[in-house]
């Protein structure tokens, strides 16, 4: 079973937008798909109320459950989970990354918000965890901004994932229809771009996992 963790202590970075879209791509995909909500705000679960019980299920948890539940998931045959967790909390971030195969932080590629990962990279660091800076919401046409932002990255010790999710109208279509992008607008370029991040994480967990096991 895959479990990817979404954090990102900076609010307003897209986690919730990411968490939904990469679970029903999984979903799409073939696989067992479940969402754990952390986040008080309950954003996925209210996604997950309008869907009248499509899936991916989406399940709420406190911090401490967390790993509980990952564990309940597996051994009742999920196979491909993701932890939604909200901003400026510790506890549900540190309970989120342990749990977690990889971990991917959102972030807007703007000065001020490229500053703010710093502590969520310290996070994800304590637990020596594979991590990935994922660059959300920017222009969609923006080559030299992306470049800039992945080299200050780099410069904080992280590498950013090569996939980018660029600020989208259909996001937000989607989700107030309680749909994902890849139902919304399948042949849209939100579609081929959570696809391929989709395709990207996976690879890279299943990479990882040869590795350990090589060791």
């Amino acid at each position: 079973m895959t479990t990817i963790a979404i954090v990102s202590q900076k609010g307003g970075s897209g986690k919730t937008t990411l968490a939904v879209n990469l679970a029903a791509v999984a979903e799409a995909a073939g696989q067992v798909t479940l969402i754990i909500d952390t986040d008080p705000q309950a954003t996925a679960s209210q996604w997950g109320s309008w869907r009248s019980e499509r899936a991916p299920e989406v399940i709420d948890s406190a911090p401490p459950r967390i790993q509980h539940k990952v564990d309940q998931a597996k051994a009742q045959g999920a196979t491909f989970v993701v932890i939604d967790t909200p901003p400026h909390a510790d506890s549900a971030a540190s309970r989120a990354v342990e749990a977690a195969d990889l971990v991917l932080i959102p972030c807007r590629p703007s000065a001020f918000d490229l500053a703010a990962i710093k502590t969520t990279i310290s996070l994800v660091r304590l637990f020596d965890k594979p991590a990935f800076v994922v660059f959300t919401a920017g222009p969609p046409h923006a080559a030299r901004m992306y470049e800039e932002a992945a080299e200050l990255v780099r410069s904080f010790g992280i590498k950013a994932c090569p996939q980018i999710l660029p600020d989208r109208a259909v996001y937000r279509h989607a989700s107030a229809a309680g749909a994902s992008v890849i139902e919304f607008e399948p042949d849209g370029k939100a579609a081929a771009e959570i696809t391929a991040l989709y395709m990207w994480s996976t690879a890279h967990v299943t990479m990882s996992t040869r590795a350990l096991m090589a060791e």
